[in-house]
């Protein structure tokens, strides 16, 4: 029976928890017991979560689990020798090991996610690059799997991993009837970036949010400021300073993130080549797109539809 280990620490993410349903609701799907579900902290007894609730944790110690999740923080701070130590110990002996939400960081603060492909929250993805530059986070997956380890994207992502963990354990016709149960997709549609540009931008205003909208869905058009103003009603001065104001970035510069976004998507996808991706996502010419993913992910765009391309047979969304 496989035994799954969450571990937890106090203040830890309240929605870290929600993958486990996905595991409980396997076990009746089954009508058996399949999965032995614990959840682990270094000191055992009650735990805190964000919430404020406890719930009661066994102390990890010598046992190993043949799944170890580790979930994370609203906001990711420093991880306890003890926990970094277990995680180590339980990534040379688990057959899986995996990182929910900000869950990637505690992994990367010991050491299990240098050289690998991982995803985290999009709000914490390049933070998580910068303190890691030894990791290639992509930070448009809902998860990936890089071999033995598995990192999902935020919030409720965490039940996405679940259920393509339950797929690879006991098949696909199980982990749809889960989902189902569960009132979710087994296959989210899309990844992060249908939350995360807009979100990030977050304008104040709707005139503002107009813009983005049409530019996010217009993006084989020039997007000038003079475009985007039309859709504010606003003159092209007001609106270049109403959008800075708002969003704390330049008009330019929020296009381009959301080029880069629907690049990726694209890529993801895999059915165009690199020079119709750069025509339907605004960038005009493969230099042109290939600087902007340079300058926002410190990698060409070659080098991360290459990983996407090993990672596709094996990594669900």
């Amino acid at each position: 029976m496989p035994a799954i280990g969450l571990v937890v620490f106090d203040g830890f993410q309240v929605m870290g928890l929600a993958p486990l349903s996905a595991f409980e609701l396997a076990n009746a799907v089954a009508g058996r017991k399949v999965y032995d579900v614990h959840v682990l902290s270094e000191a055992g007894g009650p735990v805190h979560s964000s919430l404020g609730f406890a719930i009661d944790t066994v102390r990890f110690g010598s046992k190993i689990y043949d799944t170890t999740l580790a979930i994370g923080s609203l906001i990711p701070r420093p991880s306890s020798p003890a926990l970094l130590r277990y995680l180590v110990k339980a990534a040379e002996k688990s057959r899986r090991l995996a990182g929910v939400c900000t869950g990637a960081f505690v992994l990367a603060e010991a050491g299990l996610l240098d050289g690998r492909r991982v995803t985290t929250h999009w709000a914490h993805a390049r933070n998580l690059q910068k303190l890691h530059p030894g990791i290639l986070v992509d930070q448009d997956r809902i998860f990936i799997r890089d071999g033995r380890i598995w990192t999902s994207a935020g919030m409720t992502a965490g039940i996405d991993l679940a259920l393509a963990l339950v797929e690879d354990d006991l098949g696909r016709e199980v982990a749809k009837t889960v989902a189902q149960k569960l009132v979710v997709y087994l296959r989210r549609p899309g990844g992060q970036s249908q939350f995360s540009a807009l979100l990030a931008l977050e304008p104040k205003s709707d005139r503002i949010r107009r813009a983005l909208v049409h530019a996010r869905e217009n993006l084989t058009n020039a997007l000038s400021v003079e475009e985007l103003a039309e859709q504010a009603s606003l003159s092209p001065r007001q609106f270049s300073r109403v959008f800075r104001q708002e969003t704390g970035q330049s008009p330019a510069k929020a296009v381009e993130q959301l080029r880069l976004e629907a690049a990726r998507t694209f890529m993801e996808e895999g059915r165009l080549s690199m020079e119709e991706i750069a025509r339907e996502t605004g960038f005009a010419d493969r230099d042109r797109m290939r600087r902007a993913f340079v300058r926002a992910f410190g990698q060409p765009p070659q080098v991360l539809k290459r990983a996407t391309e090993t990672q596709r047979p094996a990594v669900l969304q």
